[in-house]
């Protein structure tokens, strides 16, 4: 029976290599599959891994269709026995409904990868929708770490190094190196949840005391 699976993982968690990887298992056993991504930080229609390995997919603008473009592949002789999702996260609700049909209907496996949550903490509409559908979701258990040692839980966005709670939910951007000679105008970095609240990036941490903040009575 096809299902719909769902890995999950804060942004340096291997998301993207995971899906390369799955999709080279399946083909290496003559399975034949379709790659599609969306906003990925290597261009459009490139499913990229911070590794430095890359896959040419088909790019998923708003209103595409997942349901459509099986069915019609399938119609002119095509075969599909697998989809690969990278970047679900910018999916709509909408989209991944598409694909619980092309499981359910077409008994076609479905495996999507994307974050839980966008810079502000919220869930993204196509995360919150495959939480709700998939039947399989998947921790990644490869863990991010905040600057601080801890296991990294929030995505974090920066602007000119400062780290921002407002804005578009959906702006291309990486994961900040600290070797980076000048921070980009817009990045990313992971952080625990202490240091998410606090807005305590790398950067900030090295100019500002890192005392606890003081106790809410005295």
């Amino acid at each position: 029976m096809a299902e719909l699976h769902f890995f999950t993982g804060t942004m340096d968690s291997g998301k993207s290599t995971l899906a390369l990887q799955t999709n080279h298992n399946h083909a290496a056993r003559g399975r034949v599959g379709r790659i599609f991504t969306t906003h990925d930080r290597a261009g459009t229609a490139t499913l990229s891994s911070r590794l430095g390995l890359t896959h040419e997919a088909i790019e998923v603008p708003d209103g595409f269709d997942f349901w459509k473009y099986v069915v019609d592949s399938l119609t002119q002789g095509g075969r599909i026995d697998y989809l690969i999702c990278d970047e679900a996260q910018f999916y709509s609700a909408a989209q991944i409904d598409q694909l619980a049909k092309v499981v359910d209907e077409l008994q076609i496996d479905v495996f999507a990868f994307g974050i839980l949550t966008d810079f502000r903490s919220s869930l993204f509409p196509g995360s919150a929708r495959l939480v709700e559908l998939a039947d399989r979701m998947n921790v990644l258990q490869v863990e991010a770490l905040c600057w601080c040692g801890k296991r990294a839980t929030h995505n974090a966005r920066t602007e000119n190094g400062v780290m921002v709670t407002d804005g578009d939910v959906v702006v291309v951007g990486d994961v900040a190196e600290e070797a980076d000679p000048e921070p980009a105008r817009v990045a990313y970095e992971v952080l625990c949840r202490q240091h998410h609240r606090r807005r305590l990036t790398a950067e900030r941490a090295k100019a500002v005391s890192l005392a606890p903040e003081p106790l809410p009575f005295g």
